[in-house]
């Protein structure tokens, strides 16, 4: 019995340790963007992916850059993480993402355009 309930604390401390699968959609400057994952988030390497709409088209030849942070708490040094996305077959952009620990984590995505404006979304995901 002991067994088993070691089995199912350790198995519900590995479900937290996971967050969700993120979607978020927001609009800028008359562009639509989407960042996504396609498995949930882990402490660790996480592939994220960027869309980029105008008037619904895809933007395909942006250059995307995201800056994932934590800010400075007591006991806790400040933590960031930056990508450049990397354009795929399908329009998308993806990036690697490090999440050294759980928690909330701020992010900056800026993308420009080939008019050489530069278009920034400030949102949160949480691990």
């Amino acid at each position: 019995m002991k067994k088993f309930f070691l089995s199912i604390l350790s198995l519900l401390m590995a479900i937290t340790l996971y967050g969700d699968v993120i979607d978020m959609s927001g609009k800028i400057d008359g562009y639509e963007v989407r960042l996504f994952t396609k498995k949930s988030l882990i402490v660790g390497d996480n592939n994220f992916f960027v869309t980029i709409k105008k008037d619904g088209k895809l933007v395909k030849d942006a250059k995307v850059k995201a800056k994932f942070f934590m800010p400075e708490m007591p006991g806790m040094p400040y933590m960031e993480y930056k990508a450049k996305a990397k354009p795929q077959d399908d329009g998308s952009y993806k990036m690697l993402i490090n999440f050294s620990m759980g928690g909330t984590w701020q992010y900056h995505l800026k993308f420009k355009t080939s008019d050489d404006e530069v278009h920034k979304i400030k949102a949160s995901v949480n691990l």
